[in-house]
């Protein structure tokens, strides 16, 4: 499992998001208290916006605790809008290609947890993407096959419909599943933060939501990094959540994917 945060709102610094705060992304890539695995140190990424509409981005497969670049870009670059993430691999090696955030033209996408059997069903999916897509995959994570798939099912047009249909794609392409799917994602298309709680064993890694921050604006996390869970929200699992002009909104996933499966549940 891996940890993750994002922020929208006036332009601040990196650090004030992914270095300082008390349980900050840095700090838990050494010590993750809600999570699977307490260490995430195959490689970490940020992704910002600025000027442009695409993103920049740093990603390395260095734990994040151990690159000096890191925090010196951190200090310096300054966004209001911006992505950071540390792996704890499932799926794939530990290579740069595969750490998040995965980008395609103006989107940034990252994603914690785990697409069941999906080296039995890779073949499949890969087969349902456009040349484009396709051709845009560079590494060989479940993770950045969810995000393609997204796009394939029109992200750019409606993200929480594009949600439904990519996770309705997955569970037929599965069928029965022993082990579950898993999924606490977080993604933008440089205007807007979204992301959403789903898995077929109702475990889905955690994340947050908070405006109760020191310099305004707002934050998707993994973990309340303030460490005061009265600032937070947590997000329902089985929600699609976005922040919008008015703030904060979501509204549960539909599908059809069952989740009540008990062998599941006490599987894992």
């Amino acid at each position: 499992m891996c940890r993750l945060t994002a922020y929208r709102g006036p332009k601040i610094p990196l650090e004030n998001i992914v270095v300082v705060p008390r349980h900050s992304l840095l700090q838990q890539s050494q010590s993750a208290l809600e999570a699977k695995l307490r260490v995430n140190g195959d490689g970490f990424g940020v992704a910002w916006y600025g000027a442009d509409k695409n993103p920049g981005v740093y990603r390395d497969v260095l734990p994040a605790w151990s690159d000096g670049n890191l925090t010196s870009i951190c200090r310096v670059v300054r966004s209001s809008l911006f992505m950071a993430h540390v792996r704890a691999s499932t799926v794939g090696e530990t290579s740069c290609t595969n750490c998040h955030p995965f980008t395609f033209e103006n989107w940034s996408f990252m994603h914690n947890g785990q697409i069941a059997d999906f080296a039995r069903i890779r073949r499949g999916l890969e087969n349902s993407l456009s040349d484009t897509l396709y051709e845009a995959r560079r590494g060989t994570t479940d993770s950045e096959m969810l995000f393609l798939l997204a796009l394939a099912n029109g992200l750019q047009d409606d993200p929480k419909q594009a949600i439904e249909a990519t996770i309705a794609q997955i569970s037929k392409a599965q069928g029965t599943i022993t082990s579950p799917n898993r999924m606490a994602c977080v993604f933008s298309n440089g205007e807007r933060l979204f992301a959403f709680r789903f898995s077929s064993d109702l475990r889905s890694p955690t994340l947050y939501y908070s405006d109760h921050l020191e310099h305004g604006g707002e934050c998707f996390a993994s973990k309340p990094l303030d460490g005061n869970s009265n600032n937070w929200k947590s997000i329902p699992e089985g929600h699609f959540a976005w922040m919008c002009d008015s703030g904060y909104c979501e509204e549960p996933l539909k599908t059809t994917v069952s989740v009540t499966n008990k062998k599941l549940a006490t599987a894992v």
